[in-house]
């Protein structure tokens, strides 16, 4: 799919184009390309002049190699953002080419941003930009406007983890934890907690694509400041994603502990059965030691009832000085 955008009164104006033709009419400051055909990349380059590279959606691309500037100008960044899916959340690799030279005063050029699926923060910006006219003014905005949509959709998302750990918190701070409760706490735990690495991960990548833009001196004092805000909005997002890897750790710990504690009544059943069942156990021992023959009731009539007899209150007793105590319960 091919869509280019284009300033109208101060507005950004989205068209989706299907042929060359209809290409050559609009002059866009910003073309996006999702999952792009062999067409469409040829498009781009018969009317821009530009060939994508064919590695620019590879996720095994070295680190250092992701921002670079050619000698032609044309800045190269590939920057991962974040598709928060309960489902499935993952992050989508995007590769932007910001072309400068395209431009005959080379103030707002060209923004080519290529990925493979539709991106939120995308349609974010898009929204905005069509109802806020004059937010948007060259392609060196877009891109910093995408950042800035991408580390503010990170924090809408943190703030949802928030509400749903709170959740979380209420059930496992109840005190009645079962086994069948803690299971869906842990799984809960397991996935608000690589949610908020892949939002550790995704505010890092930003902040370094930023940085990058800074350093290449593209921006003018205005876009400066602005890309300043949005590093000073990043490392907002870092204090917040680690007060939510210390509460996943405790709401983690303190599930496990209720599983302990639920462990051991189990098996405190077992020990004091036990211990209650000894004195029994040593008194049919010794009664059926202290018998001439084979048939003990033939010697002493009242042999058998007075054993059980004296098992049963041997067994009672212990029961009923261990619930006085407390340990049954």
């Amino acid at each position: 799919m091919l869509n280019v955008f284009t300033l109208v009164n101060g507005r950004l104006v989205q068209e989706e184009i299907e042929s060359l033709e209809e290409l050559s009419k609009f002059q866009p400051i910003w073309v996006d390309l999702e999952s792009p055909t062999p067409d469409e990349k040829r498009w781009v380059k018969q009317y821009f002049g530009l060939s994508i590279p064919a590695d620019a959606m590879d996720e095994d691309i070295e680190e250092s190699a992701r921002f670079y500037s050619e000698d032609n100008g044309d800045l190269h960044i590939r920057s991962d953002f974040l598709i928060a899916d309960e489902q499935e959340p993952r992050t989508v690799r995007v590769a932007f080419i910001l072309n400068l030279a395209n431009d005959e005063l080379r103030s707002k050029g060209v923004l080519f941003s290529i990925h493979d699926e539709d991106v939120p923060v995308f349609r974010l910006l898009r929204m905005r930009a069509r109802r806020a006219p004059g937010l948007i003014e060259d392609s060196r905005e877009v891109l910093l406007k995408l950042f800035d949509a991408d580390a503010e959709y990170s924090a809408d998302t943190l703030e949802g983890i928030y509400v749903e750990l709170e959740k979380v918190s209420g059930k496992v701070l109840s005190g009645d934890v079962t086994d069948v409760l803690a299971g869906e706490v842990l799984g809960a735990i397991a996935r608000h907690e690589d949610m908020n690495g892949r939002i550790r991960r995704n505010v890092m990548d930003t902040r370094r694509a930023v940085s990058f833009m800074m350093r290449s001196k593209m921006l003018n004092a205005e876009q400066f400041d602005e890309a300043r805000q949005i590093l000073r909005d990043i490392d907002s997002l870092d204090s917040h994603t680690a007060f939510l890897f210390d509460k996943i750790n405790f709401l983690m710990d303190a599930t496990v502990g209720f599983i302990n504690i639920n462990q051991n009544k189990i098996i405190k059943i077992f020990s004091v059965a036990s211990v209650a069942l000894l004195p029994p156990t040593l008194i049919a021992s010794v009664y059926g030691m202290n018998f001439k023959g084979y048939f003990p009731e033939l010697e002493w009539a009242y042999g058998y009832p007075y054993a059980i007899a004296l098992m049963s209150a041997s067994a009672i007793l212990p029961m009923w000085y261990f619930r006085r105590r407390g340990w049954l319960k």
